[in-house]
């Protein structure tokens, strides 16, 4: 490809987004820059504390615990409450947190820190992807969403290339910049960040009530849900597995820094013209297929030994990742009813939160018991499970009724710029 198609597939990835998405777009770089907590976690818990990899994987596993609470939270809350003063509340608790894990050395204080970390920093998860699904028409949704990824990985990069040169100077400044950070992306979203949820109106108001039990009566998202939590158990290992086994390998945190930064700086590299091939593609084959990237991606970690060999691996996994996160973020969009968004994406959330509360005790566990071997494998065998369950989930779907979606994506942005100009919507209660 050459660099004039690069320059023009950039300029037509970016193209036609409304303003509000960018103004997320940007609080969510500012908030992906400073964090890099959760990918040192496990190796300050081992090396810099003395901690077994079982309590490693007992706080990571408590961290996931608090995130499937906030992410059911998050969303009930989202349609409550509304998407901006659901972001703002966890954003400012995330920061507040991440700041008393700088200090806190007691094993059972810092189990407990570790929880309120899960529960604040995944309740503001469904208000992004409600918001980005309010905001964005629905033929342009994958494309925001792999903007969104993209952002989230180009901060990722940066901040784990500096952050693994922080930490081995001081883990507690690493800790108190990250909290630094989080309260800078809480500052975008209350300056320039408006409300989106969509109010009741003519073409919503005889629609049945979203509940919670509608959502977990979904059979076909549901089943969905099962299937990002095999994945995302799988893909949990980047931050639990893999640094302690390159730790008992004799790789430093620098390395493992280097490491985990070879997957944000691909995705910023190529997740802007991989879009423009997966964004009208099947996304049943796409699922399928990130699925087995994910799965034998982390599975070749077995035969690595060096630093470059760790990087390879990481370059197969990272490529499911990319075609994985932003078709199944379309995919959620797409089966959400517009009044219970909020709800939908935080019983997605919850897959991911499952998975942080399991993967890490479960890794941990194997580790300890029967070796890295043995967890590399069960990655390969979710993996392979997982694109069979894709391949089922996407038989006979309906095609998306794009008239009635943008028909809704119509009446939210006019409550957006009813919104913006003070007014009160015409068919508000008094």
């Amino acid at each position: 490809m050459s660099v004039a198609s690069l320059r023009r597939a950039a300029r037509e990835s970016v193209a036609g987004l409304p303003r509000e998405f960018w103004w997320l777009w940007t609080s969510t770089l500012v908030n992906r820059l400073g964090g890099f907590v959760l990918t040192f976690l496990a190796l300050y818990l081992t090396a810099a504390r003395g901690f077994s990899a079982a309590y490693a994987g007992l706080v990571a596993s408590l961290i996931g615990l608090g995130g499937v609470i906030a992410s059911m939270l998050g969303g009930v809350l989202a349609d409550r409450l509304g998407r901006r003063p659901t972001l703002l509340g966890a954003q400012l608790a995330t920061a507040a947190t991440v700041a008393v894990l700088a200090f806190v050395r007691d094993p059972v204080g810092i189990a407990v820190t570790g929880f309120a970390l899960g529960l604040a920093s995944n309740a503001s998860r469904p208000a992004i992807q409600a918001m980005m699904a309010d905001i964005v028409p629905p033929h342009d949704r994958v494309r925001a969403f792999s903007l969104n990824y993209w952002a989230i990985n180009l901060g990722f990069a940066v901040s784990s290339v500096y952050a693994g040169f922080l930490v081995a100077q001081s883990y507690t400044l690493g800790f108190l910049v990250e909290a630094a950070m989080t309260l800078a992306c809480a500052l975008v979203v209350f300056v320039k960040v408006k409300e989106s949820r969509p109010e009741p109106g003519p073409k919503t108001a005889g629609a049945p009530t979203v509940t919670m039990g509608t959502v977990l009566r979904d059979g076909r998202f549901m089943l969905m849900v099962g299937l990002s939590f095999l994945v995302a158990v799988v893909f949990t290992q980047s931050s639990v597995g893999l640094p302690i086994v390159m730790g008992e390998n004799g790789f430093s945190s620098s390395d493992v820094g280097l490491v985990a930064a070879v997957n944000g700086v691909v995705i910023v590299a190529l997740q802007i013209p991989l879009t423009r091939y997966i964004e009208r593609r099947d996304p049943g084959r796409l699922l399928t297929v990130s699925s087995l990237l994910v799965g034998y991606g982390f599975a070749l970690t077995a035969f690595a030994g060096s630093l470059a060999a760790y990087a390879l691996t990481v370059v197969v996994w990272t490529l499911g990742e990319m075609v994985n996160a932003p078709t199944q973020s379309g995919l959620v969009a797409r089966l959400a009813p517009a009044e219970g968004r909020g709800r939908y994406q935080g019983v997605y959330t919850t897959s991911w939160s499952a998975a942080a509360l399991v993967a890490p005790l479960g890794g941990g566990w194997v580790l300890d018991s029967a070796g890295a071997g043995w967890l590399w494998a069960g990655c390969a065998a979710l993996g392979t499970v997982t694109a069979f369950g894709y391949w089922v989930l996407m038989r006979g779907l309906p095609q998306e009724t794009t008239a009635v979606h943008e028909s809704v994506h119509e009446s939210v942005q006019e409550a957006v710029l009813v919104r913006e100009s003070g007014a009160a919507p015409e068919n508000a209660p008094a």
